[in-house]
Parts: C-alpha cells; sequence; structure tokens
C-alpha cells in the first residue's frame, strides 16, 4: 500500500514557475515508476509526466516537454514536478500516481496502470 500526498500548488501568472511535490508513505517507494496527470474542469484526465523507478528515465505530454521536469529523490519518499514558464492552460488539478508493479518499474503514460493516487493539487495560471 502506498499513499500519496501533493503540495505545491497555487496561482501564479502566466510566465511564473511552481514545483508540485508529492510524498508517498511505505518503504516500497523507490520500486515504483511515478506519473503526474492534471484534470482541468469539464476535461478528462491527461498524462503530464512519468518517470521510472531509479529516476534516470523520464517521459513529457508534448504540451509540457521543454518546460516541465519530473524528478525524484528516492531517499526522501518523494517525487517532485517543476512547472516553468506556466500557461493559463496549464491549469488544472494536478495528482501524482504510483504505476502498479504488475506491469513495470519503466516510466507510462497510461493512467489505467497507476494504481495508487493522491487527492490532487490546485495548479491556476491567470493570463
Amino acid at each position: 500500500q502506498v499513499q500519496l500526498v501533493e503540495s505545491g500548488g497555487g496561482m501564479v501568472q502566466a510566465g511564473g514557475s511552481l514545483r508540485l511535490s508529492c510524498a508517498a508513505s511505505g518503504r516500497t517507494f523507490s520500486s515504483y515508476a511515478m506519473g503526474w496527470f492534471r484534470q482541468a474542469p469539464g476535461k478528462e484526465r491527461e498524462f503530464v509526466a512519468s518517470i521510472n523507478w531509479s529516476g534516470d528515465s523520464t517521459y513529457y505530454a508534448d504540451s509540457v516537454k521543454g518546460r516541465f521536469t519530473i524528478s525524484r529523490d528516492n531517499a526522501k519518499n518523494t517525487v517532485y514536478l517543476q512547472m516553468n514558464s506556466l500557461k493559463p492552460e496549464d491549469t488544472a488539478v494536478y495528482y501524482c500516481a504510483a504505476r502498479g508493479l504488475y506491469y513495470s518499474r519503466s516510466y507510462s503514460s497510461r493512467d489505467y496502470e497507476y494504481v495508487y493516487w493522491g487527492q490532487g493539487t490546485q495548479v491556476t495560471v491567470s493570463s
């Protein structure tokens, strides 16, 4: 069992930056690939970024590539999402998630492969 708690959301002007954190409970955090997803009002949840268990492989949605960076610190049981050059269309609730070990410890954009989810943190970007 893994419990995930996101933090770091807030309101920022376009062009600004935020860093989201996701703290995980459990001693097996380092076994899981992790992902960030987001959901804007009236829209489906979408993939943002993913990182493998060791942190040396990452994958991004085209919409955030070059602006967002996912990273992890297994000693701290935490995964991060550094968001730069934010745009109004980045406004959403952001969720971190842990990928099921059944699949693998590599990254993935498929949300159905993630079995543990946080409660989400709101990010609002004003124009």
